[in-house]
């Protein structure tokens, strides 16, 4: 039953994937919902995803075998970077609005490549290299220093926080990437990502005054939602579906995340971002399409001794290879 299950879901990566960019979409909102402070709202996303990643982690062990010992410390380090991003990207949410946060923070989809030019020596693309002025031309529209009646309580700042975690994101996958190339396993790093980002927020929400450990309600059913449907759902839907799909339709589902995020602020929260920050928006979302449209790998396909089961207790199977995260924010 669980292998078909499996099979039927690799069969339809575009519907995987439209549904997981739809889950994290909602993320900015929700956090605008639970109103509770960045750290307190961090902190809680990854708690209370940990125990069904802690389920998933388990049955790909029972499966699989252990996780290497070096993806596990990668895994525990990327969770440093997670925890940064998420504060900042917070921050930026508090300062612009959920939907032009989400959007600041796609900027990622550039600075990866990029960094992993100058730290990882994989040269980016000429598509990708093209992207960059576009995508900062967008950057300045949205923080109002162009015009007039920007959105936000200080769009400057969004931007700045906004930018910030974008290069956080970009750490955190460059690190948990490096980590691990078996797709076949998404749920294991990312428990181990998630508890380290817990962990590591506790000490920083409590130095920056904005830990709040006490539930309250409505504030952390919202929060309950939040970590299942972005933390757990969202993200495993993107990472399972992106590495089967072609280029173009790659393409398609990194915007439609940001997208609808400004379309849901616009129409949950009442935000009113101006005509220039609109603009900034598809100036943005025009620069990620350019620089992730054009040839790449074959969609990816589990060989057939993948697919057989492995018993409790052996080594795992070899990896398939190719690189796990390709994705938008699994916000």
């Amino acid at each position: 039953m669980a292998r078909s299950v499996r099979a039927q879901m690799g069969s339809r990566p575009v519907l995987m994937a439209m549904a997981g960019a739809t889950c994290i979409a909602f993320s900015a909102i929700l956090v605008r919902l639970a109103d509770v402070p960045p750290s307190t709202a961090a902190f809680y996303r990854c708690a209370y995803a940990l125990p069904p990643l802690a389920l998933l982690a388990w049955w790909e062990r029972h499966r699989f075998g252990p996780l290497a010992s070096r993806a596990l410390l990668l895994s525990l380090v990327a969770g440093i970077f997670f925890m940064a991003d998420l504060v900042f990207w917070h921050h930026a949410i508090a300062a612009v609005g959920a939907g032009l946060a989400t959007v600041l923070g796609n900027v990622q989809v550039v600075l990866v490549p990029l960094a992993a030019w100058a730290f990882l020596r994989e040269r980016p693309a000429v598509r990708t290299l093209a992207a960059v002025p576009i995508v900062l031309l967008g950057v300045v529209l949205i923080s109002g220093v162009v015009g007039a009646g920007a959105y936000g309580s200080d769009p400057a700042l969004g931007v700045l926080f906004g930018v910030l975690t974008a290069i956080t994101y970009a750490g955190f996958l460059l690190v948990l990437r490096a980590g691990s190339s078996d797709l076949r396993r998404p749920a294991g790093p990312l428990f181990y990502a998630t508890l380290s980002a817990a962990a590591a927020t506790l000490p920083v929400g409590a130095g920056l005054g904005e830990l709040e450990l006490r539930p309250t309600w409505p504030e952390h059913g919202w929060l309950v939602l939040l970590a299942l449907t972005s933390q757990v759902v969202g993200w495993l839907l993107i990472a399972a579906a992106l590495p089967r799909l072609p280029a173009a339709l790659t393409s398609v589902t990194l915007t439609l995340q940001p997208a609808l995020s400004v379309v849901f602020g616009v129409i949950l929260l009442d935000e009113e971002p101006s005509a220039i920050q609109f603009l900034g928006v598809a100036v943005i979302i025009a620069g990620v399409v350019l620089a992730t449209a054009g040839p790449r790998r074959q969609p990816y396909t589990e060989p057939k001794e993948l697919r057989d089961v492995a018993q409790p207790g052996s080594a795992p199977a070899l990896g398939a290879g190719g690189r796990r995260f390709e994705s938008g924010r699994p916000d």
